[in-house]
């Protein structure tokens, strides 16, 4: 694994802005992360704390009235943010990959199977039509899609939902991406298929060599799937390292209580534990410390003073006053 960053992201800032500009919505606030030749960073927090927006940014596929107001996001050494829309268009599904939560949202129900695998080869490899749909099979095959011949020439309501977000991997990985990012992919899958098509994309990013972003809420899912870990409240990293020393030792409250929070086999309590309290408004986020009015060892300054990233360990940050 090199130790050259394939992404560098420095201070990335995205607000939502009202038509009249009178409010702001501060999405993501000052995030930096890196990530290097085939590692995986899992993304996690609870809704609303700014993952999917993270990862929108790194595309620039926002939708209307977001803005990128400050930052930095380079991808092979190159400055995404300086490139223009056309030559954006050239890196996203060619270099850089986003599977969605939901596939229908990147399904066409107007068209083959055939036709939506094989669109990335005609766009960015020049394939023709027939060539495509012959590379079509041979993703689906990877995908473990089953009578990979016959499933081309399906649309995408006569397959089952295991089986679309399979086929939105094999639209993902299909021009040999260098970085996959997959939002939250397995939310509609039973915990069965869920299991297999993790598995499926352990497997793809190993035989690819790709970088992967995990975006998720179920922390069991990034014991197992990543290497790192960024936890997200109110739109900003507030802890982030190695998975194993997170999950061993989590410095934030915040990350303390999400794994407090998940169920234990054996355990005779008999009473789950939950944070107190609901996430922010990221239109209304409080001063200083956006968990102070959750957190149950907060100090005084935590409600004036926005605290600063402080080293915990190699690799291993955190922003709480607690370490600041």
């Amino acid at each position: 694994m090199s130790d050259t960053p394939l992404l560098d992201v420095r201070g990335l800032t995205t607000h939502y802005v009202s038509a009249r500009g009178t409010r702001v919505t501060r999405a993501v606030e000052d995030v930096s992360f890196t990530l290097r030749d085939g590692e995986t960073l899992g993304i996690v927090g609870e809704s609303g704390s700014g993952k999917t927006t993270l990862a929108l940014s790194l595309l620039r596929l926002l939708p209307p009235g977001a803005r990128i107001i400050a930052g930095a996001i380079r991808f092979e050494g190159e400055d995404l943010l300086a490139k223009r829309e056309s030559e954006m268009r050239h890196i996203r599904g060619k270099r850089i990959a986003m599977i969605l939560q939901d596939p229908m949202a990147s399904l066409n129900p107007l068209f083959t199977i055939g036709d939506q695998v094989g669109e990335p080869l005609r766009v960015h490899e020049g394939a023709s039509r027939r060539g495509a749909w012959e590379r079509a099979r041979e993703l689906l095959g990877a995908v473990r899609i089953s009578a990979p011949n016959a499933r081309v020439r399906n649309y995408p309501h006569e397959l089952s939902g295991g089986m679309r977000q399979r086929i939105v991997g094999a639209i993902a990985i299909s021009c040999g991406p260098r970085l996959l990012i997959a939002d939250e992919p397995t939310t509609s899958l039973d915990v069965t298929i869920q299991a297999q098509y993790l598995s499926l994309l352990r497997e793809l990013q190993r035989a690819q060599g790709l970088a992967l972003i995990f975006i998720t809420h179920n922390l069991g899912i990034v014991a197992r799937m990543c290497d790192k870990v960024a936890v997200m409240y109110g739109g900003r990293i507030v802890e982030s390292g190695p998975v194993r020393r997170i999950f061993g030792a989590p410095a934030h409250p915040y990350t303390r209580a999400l794994i407090e929070s998940i169920p234990k086999l054996g355990d005779s309590n008999g009473r789950l534990t939950a944070i107190e309290g609901q996430p922010p408004d990221p239109a209304a986020l409080p001063e200083g410390c956006a968990f102070h009015p959750r957190c149950p060892v907060r100090l005084e300054k935590c409600a004036t003073e926005r605290p600063r990233d402080s080293v915990v360990g190699d690799e291993h940050r955190t922003a709480c006053w607690l370490h600041g």
